[in-house]
């Protein structure tokens, strides 16, 4: 896994406003430091694009997120805009759902934020850290995609991640970071 430890060296007091973006600054540049010397080391050109008060690292080369990042502000009530995740591609097979990077709950979007999960993984234990994050607002919601060197072929990266660590960041409490294989 990911080593995270010098997040926790990072993290906001208890009683922190988790809902300045200031208080998450060191952690956040911390956090991206970590996703890009892993990823990196693949050679990626990675961009930083923001969207609905979250944001995402991308590979442009390889055309897939490697991770997103946000705020809580609790729970978002927008409809889901179902024509338009019809229209993002689904071409990692039946096993597989349209996953959310930043759950929908939490007021994450469609396009970027679309990565091939497995539905066992979407509907099961990655659901545990989403419903805590839309439940605390002010903590730290993140995820990492990981692709396996051997799913790149001649012609393009896989979209298909292998690894997802996802966690939560609340001020004065230990980072809770979980792996899923994916």
């Amino acid at each position: 896994m990911t080593d995270y430890r010098a997040v926790g060296t990072l993290m906001p007091a208890a009683g922190a406003d988790g809902l300045d973006p200031a208080v998450w600054r060191p952690v956040v540049s911390c956090l991206a430091g970590i996703w890009l010397d892993d990823y990196g080391r693949r050679g990626a050109d990675a961009v930083e694009v923001s969207s609905a008060h979250f944001s995402y690292l991308f590979d442009l080369e390889a055309e897939r997120l490697i991770s997103a990042w946000g705020i809580s502000r609790g729970r978002q009530g927008g409809e889901r805009d179902k024509a338009r995740m019809k229209g993002h591609p689904l071409g990692a097979g039946p096993l597989y759902h349209r996953g959310h990077a930043i759950p929908h709950t939490l007021g994450g979007a469609m396009d970027i934020n679309l990565v091939p999960q497995r539905g066992s993984v979407n509907t099961g234990p990655f659901r545990h850290l989403e419903k805590e994050a839309v439940a605390t607002p002010g903590a730290l919601y993140f995820t990492y995609w990981q692709y396996a060197p051997e799913r790149v072929t001649a012609r393009r990266a896989s979209q298909v991640p292998a690894f997802v660590d996802q966690g939560l960041l609340i001020p004065g409490e230990t980072p809770k970071i979980r792996r899923h294989a994916n």
